[in-house]
């Protein structure tokens, strides 16, 4: 089995072929003949599972003997970095093609986009943005051919929804392809299929859970002692790349500060920052120039790093859904990896919802050598005796107490080569590994 299969045009399987598509995967084999055939597909997958190209393949095939100069694809992207990852997909499946991509989001200069949508036949954007061309009257999409709605479930987390919507009162209602693509189906979701999708064909993988070459762990902490655990555990570490999650954008900056102060190549993925500086972290990354990289629920679903072999949760996340997507970006392209999480007693309930959703209750790991009992800072302080407060030696726990209660540390998740973990991993094969709680 391979993409000769699915009779794609010559310059179209050349750019597949040259990008190093043999063997289809599972979504690709079923999710593009159905594209191919202008069918409106609803796809099921989890992340890492190559459903980028499941319909980038089949909509360069019916653009590239229509014609040219005109938006006649639409791909929608909940972040930036999800949107240059599509954009960066077509540019390498298309490049024999000679169709025109353009990428549009928030925190960059508009108005190079704007030059670029003269010529374009396919944008891929985030729905901000495109309601500000819109508005500008800079992208017209009343020519548009295929629409694809990709992560769509976390644009619901992220509250595009009514966006989106405002977004499909510009596009043709008739004559058009829709997909939309998931890794999970909540209620909401399939209530924008039922409205966008006409007679859909939906094309599932597995089923929404994370893929089973992820194995998984639980380390329950106290809260002041997350930070030292993961020090700790990256200490384990040998060389290899770690990505670590936060819930926030502060804990994700001065986490990623205190790795650097402790020695590690660390850097941070968050909101605040430019898209350039977002850029140089990812590609940092990517390339190994940092080995550890903190970031927030942002990256769950924007990082394409095939080799990322863990990932650590320093804040447990949100919802069973985010806990799939994060974790997503490790175990990806058949290859192995374990995802950790942090846990204090507060998190029992997500725990639970968790183990619900994969099917199995994750496993409970300790460091031998890390003392759990040991008290917070603020308990080790002498208090001061009143007066004129010292300029240089700030108790930031007892002086964070009286404005905001404390916020748990940071999240790390790591990407490390196979046995990095050794010193607390079970001798077993870490495949799969998701055994009933102690």
């Amino acid at each position: 089995m391979n993409f000769k299969k699915f009779l794609l045009d010559p310059a179209v399987a050349e750019g597949a072929k040259n990008a190093g598509y043999v063997t289809p995967t599972p979504i690709q084999d079923k999710a593009i003949p159905e594209v191919l055939n202008g069918r409106d597909v609803m796809g099921l997958a989890q992340t890492g599972t190559g459903k980028t190209a499941a319909f980038v393949l089949p909509i360069l095939n019916r653009l590239i003997n229509g014609p040219r100069g005109r938006v006649r694809s639409l791909i929608i992207a909940p972040t930036r970095e999800l949107a240059e990852q599509i954009h960066d997909s077509i540019k390498v499946l298309g490049r024999h093609t000679r169709l025109r991509s353009t990428v549009v989001y928030g925190g960059v200069s508009i108005n190079r986009q704007i030059e670029e949508l003269k010529y374009a036949d396919i944008a891929v954007g985030c729905p901000g943005r495109i309601l500000d061309h819109l508005g500008r009257k800079t992208i017209n999409l009343s020519k548009l051919e295929v629409l694809v709605l990709d992560e769509a479930d976390q644009m619901f987390d992220m509250g595009f929804f009514k966006d989106i919507r405002r977004i499909l009162t510009h596009i043709p209602q008739k004559n058009r392809q829709t997909l939309l693509f998931s890794a999970t189906m909540p209620k909401e979701i399939r209530g924008l299929a039922n409205d966008v999708l006409h007679n859909p064909v939906t094309v599932q993988i597995g089923t929404t859970a994370p893929a089973e070459t992820v194995s998984h762990a639980l380390f329950p902490v106290a809260q002041h002692l997350k930070t030292d655990l993961l020090i700790k555990l990256l200490g384990n570490n040998g060389t290899g790349s770690v990505l670590v999650f936060t819930r926030t954008k502060h804990r994700a900056k001065s986490l990623g500060v205190k790795l650097i102060k402790a020695g590690y190549r660390s850097t941070s993925l968050q909101g605040n920052l430019s898209q350039g500086k977002r850029q140089a972290a990812l590609n940092g990354f990517k390339s190994g120039e940092y080995q550890v990289l903190v970031a927030t629920d942002i990256a769950a679903r924007g990082i394409d790093v095939s080799n990322v072999s863990h990932v650590i949760n320093y804040d447990i996340p949100s919802t069973p859904e985010a806990y799939i997507h994060r974790i997503g970006r490790t175990g990806r392209a058949e290859c192995t990896g374990e995802a950790f999480t942090m846990v204090t007693s507060e998190d029992t309930q997500m725990v639970k919802a968790i183990n619900r959703a994969i099917g199995s209750s994750v496993e409970k790991r300790s460091l031998a050598d890390f003392n759990y009992d040991a008290p917070a800072a603020s308990q080790n302080k002498k208090v001061k005796p009143r007066g004129k407060r010292p300029q240089s030696s700030v108790n930031w726990t007892q002086a964070a107490g009286k404005e905001r209660a404390p916020q748990p540390k940071e999240k790390i998740k790591s990407r490390t080569n196979k046995g990095a973990f050794a010193a607390f991993s079970p001798k077993k094969s870490n495949r799969a590994s998701v055994r009933s709680a102690a």
